[in-house]
């Protein structure tokens, strides 16, 4: 493939800021094998090769979703939103679960998600109950943190959970004998009885649902299209505990092309590499790898510092860095502490970075933090009450990151934010006046968020000999994209900017097509 008349941006990891947008170059970009073979002013078509005019528009490598949770983001599809931005008050909670109850075949599971307590406060399997009185709707409603389950009683009775505590096996939904497991994350009262709320039981609660609730491949192929229209070729999923049958079904569904982009996938440090024979058209071996070792810190369950830096060495040994999901002070201060003792890794990564003060920005040089600097707009005001006052002005840094020569990448979180990057590149650039205003960034900037390597996400990928031909084609200039990012209408123009997009030479979205 010849892409003709292209200006290709970035123009290189360091120059852009002393290059004026309007004077970078028109040129022409060959691809072949996967790469780019050629870039410059004047090629020269060969035999049966395809050609694009790209009509003086920007050709960016594709954006790299650098932390998202897949299988979550496709569930949410067929889920209830119950979030602030859908439902304000107990009422209007209660009306749609009532509306999406009647509607529903009888049995059938009610999955809720993205709940925050300033909708009708803490929720518990009794305020369920109280919605669907006198129902045997199974119903469950996922904290917007991700971090909590909340079950109602006919739920706990499908997952074989007696509300006094005592697992009741054969009742379960797909539950075999003794698979009660681990419950430790199974919130109780005073008295023992289970309340209905389930702490990081994400892996225990996969294991017991039936398969059935939900088709995953189609909702896969349907993320991934959307994906594919905003420009991005590439993820890394941060699923908490993924298992080897979960990469393995990853990496079936690239080679497959039900996932058209390169897919990075977080593992435990014992999952080895999963050999990927591909078997769809337009599907390749190379865009699905194991990336870092996913290390999940909880302030209630927190490692001591000996155990942290042990699951630090044992990722290391198998040459894997570790990501750290770090959300508070004390869970940054001891990852910290982890790396200096167990030592560091190139690639070892500070997954969210939410609260970082000031004096721990040198000590975070050498590392690469994973951001979601959107959160301060879709949650400005939960972060005003929930926060504590000390931390706000440490409330997801980015400009003094930066600044602080410290490798920034961005990632979605989706489905626990907004999975669309060019939303979340415009919150880079506007920032409230209470939440760290000085936090922001040039458009550029945001953009190049997404540019990283996508299993080293600070070092920024180019239009350049050499490079996978991971590329999205804009419908407009370099200057014209930055432009829409500031615009009074960033949220409706940012988002249209996208003409064409690549992933390993092969067009996987046109604006044009059909």
């Amino acid at each position: 493939m010849l892409i003709r008349n292209a200006r290709g941006w970035p123009l290189s990891g360091e120059a852009d800021g002393d290059v004026e947008l309007a004077d970078v170059p028109v040129i022409d970009v060959r691809i072949g094998g996967g790469r780019i073979t050629e870039s410059a002013p004047g090629l020269r078509a060969v035999a049966n090769e395809e050609e694009i005019d790209a009509g003086g528009c920007a050709l960016l490598p594709g954006l790299h979703d650098h932390h998202v949770h897949l299988r979550a983001l496709a569930a949410a599809q067929a889920s209830v939103q119950v979030g602030p931005e859908q439902v304000r008050t107990a009422a209007e909670l209660r009306s749609r679960l009532r509306s999406h109850d009647a509607s529903r075949p009888a049995g059938a599971w009610l999955r809720c998600v993205g709940y925050h307590e300033s909708v009708a406060g803490p929720l518990d399997r009794w305020a369920l109950d109280r919605m669907l009185p006198g129902s045997d709707r199974p119903v469950r409603v996922q904290h917007r943190t991700g971090a909590l389950w909340v079950m109602n009683s006919a739920a706990l009775a499908r997952l074989g959970l007696d509300v006094d505590g005592v697992a009741d096996v054969a009742a379960a939904d797909g539950a075999a004998a003794g698979a009660a497991g681990d419950e430790s994350g199974v919130e109780r009262d005073a008295g023992g009885r289970v309340t209905g709320r389930l702490w990081r039981m994400d892996r225990w609660l996969a294991d017991r649902l039936p398969a059935r609730s939900t088709d995953l491949t189609g909702a896969l192929a349907e993320m991934s299209a959307r994906a594919a229209a905003l420009g991005v070729t590439g993820f890394t999923d941060a699923t908490p505990g993924a298992g080897e049958g979960d990469v393995a079904a990853f990496a079936a569904a690239v080679a497959d092309g039900t996932i058209a982009q390169r897919l990075v996938c977080m593992a435990p440090a014992d999952v080895a590499d999963i050999p990927v024979v591909s078997v769809a058209p337009g599907s390749a071996p190379g865009r699905f790898s194991l990336g870092p070792v996913k290390i999940l810190l909880d302030d209630d369950t927190l490692p001591s510092l000996d155990d942290l830096a042990d699951q630090v060495r044992q990722a290391h040994a198998v040459r894997r860095p570790v990501a750290v999901h770090c959300v508070t002070r004390v869970q940054l201060v001891l990852t910290l502490a982890a790396l200096d003792v167990a030592g560091r890794l190139p690639g070892d990564r500070i997954e969210h970075g939410a609260v970082i003060p000031a004096e721990m920005v040198p000590v975070l040089c050498g590392l690469t933090v994973v951001s979601q600097p959107h959160f301060v707009a879709e949650r400005g005001a939960q972060y005003a009450t929930d926060v504590a006052p000390e931390d706000l002005p440490d409330l997801w840094r980015l400009r003094t990151l930066i600044d602080g020569g410290v490798a920034v990448a961005a990632g979605s979180d989706a489905p626990f934010g907004g999975a669309d990057p060019w939303h979340v590149m415009r919150a880079a650039t506007s920032r409230p006046a209470d939440l760290g205003p000085g936090e922001t960034v040039d458009p550029a900037t945001a953009i190049r968020l997404f540019l990283g390597e996508h299993t080293a996400p600070g070092v920024p990928r180019l239009v350049a000999p050499g490079y996978p031909a991971d590329l999205v084609l804009l419908r407009c200039p370099p200057w014209e994209a930055v432009r829409s990012l500031v615009s009074e209408l960033a949220s409706e123009l940012a988002s249209d900017l996208v003409a064409a997009t690549f992933v390993g030479g092969d067009q996987v979205y046109s604006r044009y097509s059909g």
